[in-house]
C-alpha cells in the first residue's frame, strides 16, 4: 500500500495505552451508573474514543513492522441463561469493530461459545466492549418482567437481548464510522483511513476463509417474545443513543 498517515499524526504506543486505560475506567463507571441516563454520558465516550483507537490502530500497523498486528483467532465462552443471543451480542459487536465471528454448539445444541477473528487491536476492543455491554445488559435483563404476565418471562427477556444486541450493532457501526471520517478530514492528503481499513477488512476475509472454509451460515434467530422494542430502547439510552432501531439495521446486525 502507498504511504499513508503521517506517524507523527497518530498518537503512539504510549499514548494508545492512556487511551485504553481511560476507556476502561469510562465502561467501568458505566457499568456502577445509578441511571441509565449517567452510564449513556461513559458509555457514549467509551465507545467514541474506542472508535478512534481502532483507526489510530490499524494506520499505526500498516505504517509499521510486519506482525505488530497479527491476525488470529480467541475463542470466548457464552453461558446460560440466555446463551444465544449472547452468542449474539458478542458477534455483531465484533463485526462492528471489524472481526469475523464464529459460533461453536455444545453437545445439547446450546450456544458454547464464539470464535472472535481478526486483527490483535480489534480482537481486544471487542473483548473489552464485549465484557462491559454483557454486564450492563445482564443488570437489565435481572429486572425485566414482560408487560402482559400471560407472556413467558424467559421468552421476554431472551428477546430484549436480541434487541438490545442489534441496536448495539448500529450504533458500534455509526461510531465507526464517524472516526473513519474525523480521520480521513484530518489526513490532508495523505493515503485515507478507509483504504487502510479495506485493505485490512480484505485481509480478514482472506485469513477466515483460509481457517473456516466450509462452515454453513447460521440461522438467523427466531425471536418469539414480545422484548425486542424494548431491548433496542434500552440500548439507546444505556449505551450509544440515537434513533429507533429499524428493520434496515436489524439486517445488517444479522449479516455480521
Amino acid at each position: 500500500m502507498s504511504t499513508l498517515h503521517d506517524t507523527a499524526a497518530a498518537p503512539g504506543p504510549e499514548q494508545q495505552e492512556a487511551r485504553l486505560d481511560r476507556i476502561r475506567k469510562l465502561l467501568a463507571k458505566a457499568e456502577r451508573a445509578g441511571t441509565a441516563a449517567e452510564a449513556q454520558i461513559y458509555t457514549d465516550k467509551a465507545v467514541e474514543l474506542m472508535a478512534r483507537h481502532g483507526v489510530d490502530e490499524a494506520v499505526l500497523a500498516a505504517t509499521g513492522p510486519p506482525g505488530h498486528d497479527p491476525i488470529g483467532g480467541v475463542r470466548i465462552a457464552v453461558h446460560d441463561p440466555y446463551s444465544a443471543p449472547k452468542a449474539r451480542l458478542l458477534g455483531w459487536t465484533a463485526a462492528a469493530l471489524r472481526c469475523r465471528w464464529v459460533m461453536h454448539d455444545s453437545r445439547s445444541g446450546k450456544v458454547a461459545a464464539v470464535t472472535v477473528f481478526g486483527f490483535a487491536s480489534d480482537r481486544e476492543r471487542v473483548e473489552l466492549l464485549y465484557t462491559s455491554l454483557l454486564l450492563q445488559a445482564s443488570t437489565h435483563v435481572a429486572r425485566l418482567r414482560p408487560p402482559d404476565p400471560r407472556e413467558s418471562v424467559a421468552a421476554y427477556r431472551r428477546s430484549w437481548l436480541y434487541g438490545f444486541a442489534a441496536r448495539v450493532h448500529e450504533r458500534l457501526c455509526d461510531a465507526e464510522r464517524d472516526a473513519v471520517g474525523e480521520s480521513d478530514a484530518a489526513a490532508r492528503g495523505a493515503t485515507s483511513a478507509e483504504l487502510v481499513l479495506a485493505d485490512r477488512g480484505d485481509r480478514v476475509a482472506q485469513a477466515y476463509s483460509e481457517q473456516f472454509s466450509g462452515l454453513r451460515r447460521a440461522r438467523a434467530p427466531q425471536v418469539s417474545g414480545s422484548g425486542y422494542r424494548s431491548g433496542a430502547e434500552a440500548a439507546d439510552r444505556a449505551d450509544l443513543g440515537g434513533t429507533r432501531l429499524g428493520e434496515r439495521a436489524h439486517r445488517r446486525a444479522l449479516r455480521g
